[in-house]
């Protein structure tokens, strides 16, 4: 199994661009990052000191997400927020271009929340024109679009809550590059089974995203029965990464030892 560290929420104890060589340092030839800016369009130096940070490190940038607005505010995307979509159609081409000059080839674009009093066709009508927009952009370099679910019990204006819900996001769209991020502790956290999941639809993982419930720690300090769902994504034939998207208990240098289990 490939696993890829994501430096939003690991290493968190070091300045952004010390964190690649961390992970490099833990073990790591993959890392991926929520957008890292704290606007769509950020200007060239800032984009290059990225770019060299991750070169340096010697390691792979294996998805990045569009930007998804203030996120430690709370928002959880852009696609099909009316206040959000310019901001979202702005960072298309920059989100692209920077996964395109580092070999990433996944795109992550957060659906956003609800806005009360709007009503739903409105806003999917909206996220499906900004996702078009962003396969469009993404197949130039070749990358894919994923589309996640969010569980509710800790985004509770998230609208797409279950795999299910996801899936039809990406069939409305029907553009061949969009594909579903498989954020197991979400979907576990929603009452799925991600066994069972793995089994039927692995065939449209895009991606897939892991840490533990409860907690969202890493393996090991929930629930959920980890072994056997690396065992199921390896018996399925699931050859993409395996994004590390948990809150490490303790240090994220020492945060790994499941990895030896």
């Amino acid at each position: 199994m490939k696993f890829d560290v994501n430096l939003s929420i690991l290493f968190t104890e070091l300045p952004l661009l010390e964190r690649p060589a961390a992970a490099a340092k833990a073990g790591f030839d993959a890392v991926e990052l929520w957008w890292p800016f704290d606007r769509p369009d950020p200007g060239e130096r800032e984009l290059d000191r990225l770019r060299r940070a991750i070169e340096d490190a010697g390691v792979r940038l294996v998805g990045l997400n569009f930007d998804a607005g203030d996120m430690a505010a709370g928002d959880r995307g852009l696609l099909s927020r009316p206040d959000g979509s310019a901001r979202f159609r702005a960072n298309i081409d920059v989100a692209v271009g920077l996964a395109g000059a580092l070999g990433c080839r996944v795109l992550n674009a957060l659906y956003g929340n609800r806005i009360p009093g709007e009503p739903d066709r409105a806003h999917r009508d909206l996220a499906l024109s900004n996702l078009s927009l962003a396969a469009q952009a993404a197949a130039e370099v070749g990358a894919t679009v994923v589309v996640e679910a969010i569980n509710t019990h800790e985004n509770p204006h998230y609208p797409i809550e279950s795999s299910a819900g996801a899936f039809e996001v990406i069939d409305e769209v029907g553009a061949t590059n969009v594909a579903f991020l498989a954020d197991l502790y979400h979907l576990h956290r929603m009452g799925e089974d991600v066994i069972a999941l793995i089994d039927t639809h692995s065939a449209r993982f895009g991606h897939v995203q892991i840490a533990d419930d409860p907690g969202r720690g890493q393996p090991g300090t929930g629930a959920m029965p980890y072994k056997q769902i690396f065992e199921r994504l390896g018996a399925v034939g699931y050859r993409g990464h395996v994004g590390l998207e948990y809150r490490p208990v303790g240090a994220s240098a020492e945060s790994f030892a499941w990895r030896n289990g």
